[in-house]
């Protein structure tokens, strides 16, 4: 039998292109008791780089390298572990909110052992263009000039396309809800919030008391 922290988790992932807004839904979901955001830039902003698993992803870091796969699920699953430790994440009542992790197809198969995966949120935009204007809009308010180039967010765009979009396919598609990400974010988190409390994961959350 798996302990503790190893159990199985519910989850929802959010997945989007860059510019989609899963990161704002993400975080408006991550504000609502019971459910608990985790980006995947928050596992790394959180590490303690003096520690062994932080100077693992320091070797790679400071050479501008990608973490691996299997490194960067160890890294997540260690953060999980510290915010449950900490009382932030409460894994009997909280249903996971996910987005920017899974990166890709084989760090989908690896989470399978930490993560019950009970809806797949796809914010879709296929306007490309709309995108970019998105990204080069929250570089140019968060003061990162070297973002708002074409090339960068270009790049940004099929790097999406040819690792993270594959996802799509690797989970059954009756657990997958697309959603116009083109909307107004109000419209967005309404449209989310009303498939949520339909699925037998929330109901079975909503009998636990606080």
């Amino acid at each position: 039998m798996a302990n503790e922290s190893n159990k199985k988790r519910p989850a929802i992932l959010i997945l989007g292109a860059p510019g989609s807004g899963k990161g704002t839904q993400g975080k408006a979901l991550g504000m609502v008791p019971r459910f608990f955001h985790c980006a995947c830039g928050d596992v790394f902003r959180a590490l303690d780089t003096r520690s062994e698993l932080g100077q693992k992803f320091v070797e790679y870091s400071s050479k501008g390298q990608l973490v691996p796969d299997e490194l960067t699920i160890e890294l997540w699953q260690a953060q999980i572990n510290t915010w449950k430790e900490g009382n932030q994440y409460f894994p009997e009542t909280d249903i996971l909110i996910l987005d920017g992790i899974p990166r890709n197809v084989e760090q989908a198969e690896i989470l399978q052992e930490y993560i019950q995966v009970e809806h797949i949120f796809h914010l879709s935009c296929p306007d490309r263009s709309e995108l970019a204007r998105r990204m080069r809009k929250r570089a140019l308010r968060e003061n990162r000039m070297d973002d708002a180039s074409d090339a960068v967010i270009e790049d940004r765009i099929r790097t999406y396309e040819a690792e993270t979009k594959p996802i799509l396919d690797f989970y059954p598609e009756a657990i997958r809800t697309d959603i116009d990400a083109t909307q107004q974010p109000i419209k967005v988190m309404s449209d989310i919030i009303n498939k949520i409390i339909t699925l037998p994961i929330y109901k079975e959350m909503d009998k636990v008391s606080i």
